[in-house]
């Protein structure tokens, strides 16, 4: 029965994930035939990470009260209807509306799908679970922009309607398949949002769960600095075309949804979550170190690979570092943890995007010198305490 449920959990991660991914090829080509330019498209990236920063922690929160399952088909059905809406979209600012709901909406799901594995495991199994969602989520994003480019050949609306179509299949999967794992005696009595503002957010960094959203964030940010200028970089220095790319952030998004959900795990149970954020942190440095000293498509692969081994170990240790001493409030300690991801998300492209254009390995540099900053910082890291309840 639990493996069941976590067949479930990662299938409606997978479905999420994909419903983004499979946007991203086709939006420049819908955005362009509504007479948009390329400024929108880099707004509508903008709008997703900026939604889900500000109500994942509100979804995160709904599930301490309501239960997961609830929140789960709710970023169900809003990213089944967002997606509908992108199909049907005969003008700009539908596709605004569409991005934002989605954005909204889907944002449910993953924390609640967290809180869902924290419920469900042991604190040994905890790195285990959240490398498994990690996998779901690499999955999703390997599978989305493949689907999407190839569905868009027939019709630029295609894409949108098979995604809608797994959404609302998924749905009532969770619907009929999936038990509540929050019992009615453990959950909130009451309901504080709190957490949706800045404030709020930046104060939660003096917490015990402090030093794992530093992390989390770290994790994202560090990665999408890498995924927003590496085209442009692999062009500059390279002059590398789609196809040399694509092969690379293929190989990138495999090895990200294999290590999170076959290799932290076994890690995190033997040898602990700070240790790992540690080895991560350094792991991670060294990778833009050796990026930047790629000469030819062999080497640049691999050392590419190896930047995201070490990336992919982050995200699932800090996760189940918060999820451990978040004790009884799962879901609002998760969707926290979601809106850091998101400032990185947020924030990672703009950051290198912006220094690319001053020298194009600046991004790469900065990436060298904020993880093993990162790292000094974990060596003189205490071993923090429980926190008993989370209190917004």
């Amino acid at each position: 029965m639990k493996n069941r449920n976590m067949i479930i959990l990662l299938i409606s991660l997978v479905v999420v994930m994909m419903g983004y991914g499979v946007a991203m090829p086709v939006l420049p080509f819908y955005i362009d035939s509504l007479g948009g330019r390329g400024i929108h498209y880099g707004l509508l990236i903008a709008c997703y990470g900026l939604m889900q920063l500000l109500f994942a922690p509100f979804w995160g929160r709904l599930s301490d009260k309501y239960g997961r399952k609830p929140m789960l088909l709710i970023g169900m059905i809003g990213l089944g209807s967002a997606m509908t809406l992108f199909a049907i979209s005969s003008q700009l600012w539908m596709i605004y509306a569409a991005q934002l709901l989605s954005g909204t909406l889907s944002s449910a799901a993953l924390p609640a799908a967290q809180a869902y594995a924290a419920d469900s495991t042991t604190r040994e199994e905890r790195g285990g679970a959240m490398g498994k969602i990690g996998g779901a989520i690499g999955l999703g994003v390997v599978l989305g922009p493949g689907l999407g480019g190839l569905l868009a050949a027939r019709s630029l609306a295609t894409p949108f309607l098979i995604a809608a179509a797994f959404c609302m299949l998924t749905f009532f999967i969770i619907l009929v398949g999936l038990p509540e794992s929050l019992a009615k005696e453990k959950r909130s009595v009451s309901l504080q949002l709190q957490f949706m503002h800045f404030k709020g957010l930046w104060g939660m960094l003096f917490t015990p769960l402090g030093f794992g959203l530093a992390v989390a964030f770290f994790a994202i940010f560090s990665q999408t600095i890498f995924a927003g200028v590496f085209g442009l970089y692999a062009l500059a220095r390279f002059d590398y075309g789609p196809g040399q790319v694509g092969s690379v952030l293929m190989a990138m998004a495999f090895m990200y949804a294999l290590v999170q959900g076959l290799v932290v795990g076994p890690l995190t149970k033997k040898y602990g979550e700070e240790k790992m954020i540690r080895f991560a942190l350094m792991g991670c440095s060294l990778g833009f170190v050796l990026i930047l000293l790629a000469n030819d498509f062999t080497t640049l692969l691999l050392t590419v690979s190896l930047f995201i081994l070490m990336n992919s170990l982050l995200k699932p240790s800090a996760l189940a570092f918060i999820s451990k001493r978040a004790a009884g409030s799962q879901g609002q300690a998760m969707g926290v943890a979601e809106s850091y991801m998101s400032l990185g998300r947020i924030a990672g492209p703009l950051w290198g995007g912006m220094i690319f254009d001053f020298n194009i390995f600046y991004p790469f540099i900065s990436g060298v010198l904020l993880m093993f900053l990162a790292f000094l910082a974990t060596l003189s890291m205490s071993k923090p305490e429980v926190n008993p309840a989370l209190k917004p």
